[in-house]
């Protein structure tokens, strides 16, 4: 691979274990309704909060629209009427406890750290982002954390990768890698900003999407290799 100078991470299921974060938020916020967190009911709120920040990614709804009734949407269709900003609310608080990482990541990242300019571009709400990084631990080793509730924008805008970029100092295209879980928001927004683009694809899903990723990788740790970084001897004790 090129010799990189900045590396740009997303965060949900790249660094933190979202879908872990997610089900146990879940799990909580539904002993507050009247309806049975099911396998079925779980399945289809992930169906539709999925179809609904892809609308977001896509400039159809804002940030607030989504997340304010996802959970109103959900429970009309199980026969219920609800409150989707207080079910948010109360979603919102049990979903910044959590901050699993992903196998592998705080040490990637404090291995990278003395080497890469490292920052971060995501999608989401800025409380629940930056709680989750602190938490987590990873917060120090960013230079810049860019939450798209805070640009105005959101991936895969190039009107994001644009405030990113005007805001990381000597920003240089050519020297930057995005690494990212989407294809939709970080594959395809990398390429059309112009950079090289890393899949993380620990599920070895197909990819339908005719986004063709620079480099794809099935576990962090392969960026060792692919970045011609030496894991830190911290790291391995």
């Amino acid at each position: 691979m090129k010799n990189y100078q900045t590396l740009l991470f997303d965060i949900d299921n790249t660094l933190l274990d979202f879908t872990a974060s997610e089900n146990d938020a879940l799990q909580k916020l539904f002993q507050d309704t009247e309806i049975e967190l099911t396998a079925e009911v779980e399945a289809r709120y992930k169906a539709l909060n999925q179809g609904l920040w892809k609308a977001f990614e896509e400039g159809e709804m804002t940030r607030d629209e989504v997340v304010n009734t996802r959970f109103t949407l959900l429970c009309k269709e199980y026969g219920y009427e609800a409150d989707g900003v207080l079910l948010n609310q109360k979603y919102r608080q049990y979903l910044e406890e959590g901050h699993q990482l992903i196998d592998g990541a705080y040490e990637l990242i404090e291995s990278l750290h003395p080497v890469y300019d490292l920052y971060i571009v995501t999608n989401g709400v800025s409380r629940s982002q930056y709680k989750r990084l602190r938490d987590s631990g990873l917060y120090p080793f960013f230079k810049d954390i860019f939450v798209s509730e805070d640009t105005g924008f959101q991936k895969p805008m190039k009107e994001y990768f644009d405030y990113v970029f005007a805001r990381i100092p000597d920003f240089s295209a050519e020297q930057t890698l995005i690494i990212g879980d989407s294809l939709s928001a970080d594959m395809k927004g990398g390429q059309m900003a112009g950079l090289d683009t890393c899949w993380f694809n620990p599920g070895k899903k197909a990819n339908e999407s005719g986004v063709v990723p620079t480099c794809e990788i099935h576990s962090l740790d392969e960026l060792y290799d692919l970045l011609h970084v030496k894991r830190k001897l911290s790291a391995l004790t």
